[in-house]
């Protein structure tokens, strides 16, 4: 009975902001073109872990089934390996929705709380943008110790041999102009935020 539920959608469900949104999403232009074919799916090397398919997802998208599409999986398994979007017969970028879709995800903390992946990308800009650089030890520090702190217990013996032989480090690193590349990174950010 519950995968009867997840199947039916109702048009009270439906964001149109949101699938207003999708197609203006760069890569997406020719999304209300895709004719469900299958073969972004069918490529996928990760599909069959994935909650809902790249076709699928595709579908809810532009359908602007909003919470289905920010609060799925799918979107934080994509490897980013390009076979959807270069099987894809309509020539939609579907690897560039994913992108669009994370993104849209952390912005309004859709995801799961957990999930390592956004929490990383959130790290490493918070990194970038405070320092200019990355320090690999403090962001691996961070990401566990918000995702899974026995996970990094495990890991213990392998961080101190990256450590010891000089691969890991825990010291910032950092670059001159900090407050230029910061700049830089708000303009950025504000144009995306004007252009959604």
């Amino acid at each position: 009975m519950t995968a009867i539920k997840q199947m039916m959608k109702y048009e009270a469900d439906r964001d149109k902001e949101f699938a207003h949104w999708v197609t203006g999403v760069v890569g997406a232009e020719k999304i209300r073109q895709c004719i469900q074919c299958g073969m972004c799916s069918a490529t996928c090397p990760l599909s069959i872990y994935m909650d809902y398919t790249p076709r699928r997802l595709i579908h809810l998208a532009r359908e602007g089934f909003k919470q289905e599409v920010l609060g799925s999986f799918a979107i934080w398994l994509c490897a980013s390996c390009y076979s959807c979007t270069v099987e894809c017969p309509k020539q939609i970028k579907v690897t560039d929705v994913m992108y669009a879709l994370k993104r849209r995800a952390i912005q309004e903390g859709a995801y799961p709380k957990r999930l390592p992946i956004p929490v990383l990308a959130r790290e490493f800009y918070k990194m970038v943008r405070g320092h200019g650089r990355i320090t690999e030890g403090r962001l691996v520090f961070n990401l566990f110790l918000k995702t899974n702190l026995l996970k990094m217990l495990g890991m213990t013996r392998l961080g101190l041999g990256l450590l010891r032989t000089g691969r890991f480090s825990f010291f910032k690193e950092s670059i001159k102009h900090r407050k230029e590349l910061g700049a830089l990174l708000d303009a950025v950010k504000s144009s995306k935020e004007v252009a959604a």
